[in-house]
């Protein structure tokens, strides 16, 4: 089924951004791909029997996420049960250390699921590895995820689901451009524009598309 994401800005990224008129903009997706961008008026003329979402705030590519392979294989993220005795952050460092003396494959694998949802909680839908052939447990999460391993260099500094927690701007955090014809990986955020987003970080997503499929949304 044809999808539109509509939001009152679009932030394609190389591209002018899309606020339109009283719409705003507008994001075909036909499939797992991206069928139209622009004003959610003209949009909508064009695709009149899409599915229509309407989302606040403002809708940029996935995320790409840097520090993956830490956040994965040397964090452990608390199961909501365990939260009154470990909290909800990831643990890393010394309290990673002396759970994984102790952790068997089971939990382990149950650390790296938990992990990669509260990715796709955070906007990413890519993410650097390397993900080794030796490590069939988070080769397989990582396939059954759907997240998309892309090339880069890993990056610096402790890991931090936020991926704007480097620095970096939206250009050099997300995925690359939206594209007509692309793959649609998107991901919205009730803020403002690109600063509100900076300056908030990702844990404002509140829908992530991957592939064309909302895998994530928080209203």
């Amino acid at each position: 089924m044809l999808t539109i994401h509509a939001a009152p800005l679009v932030l394609p990224v190389g591209a002018a951004a899309v606020a339109g008129g009283s719409g705003g903009g507008a994001v075909a997706v036909d499939g797992d791909r991206i069928a139209a961008i622009g004003p959610y008026e003209d949009v909508v003329a064009a695709h009149p029997a899409a599915r229509v979402r309407r989302w606040p705030g403002l809708l940029t590519p996935g995320l790409r996420q840097d520090r993956a392979r830490e956040l994965l294989t040397r964090c452990y993220h608390p199961d909501p049960r365990e939260a009154e005795e470990l909290g909800e952050l990831p643990l890393w460092g010394e309290e990673f250390e002396r759970l994984a003396a102790t952790m068997d494959t089971a939990r382990r694998a149950g650390s790296i699921r938990r992990g990669l949802q509260r990715m796709l909680r955070h906007g990413t839908t890519h993410v650097v590895g390397p993900f080794g052939a030796d490590e069939p447990v988070l080769r397989t999460a990582l396939s059954r995820s759907g997240l998309v391993q892309a090339p880069g260099r890993p990056g610096d500094g402790p890991p931090d689901l936020d991926p704007f927690a480097a620095g970096g701007d939206l250009t050099a955090t997300a995925h690359g451009p939206l594209t007509v014809g692309g793959r649609a990986d998107l991901a919205v955020f009730d803020v403002a524009d690109e600063a509100a987003l900076r300056a908030g970080g990702a844990r404002h997503c509140v829908a992530t598309v991957l592939a064309g499929r909302l895998v994530h949304r928080a209203r």
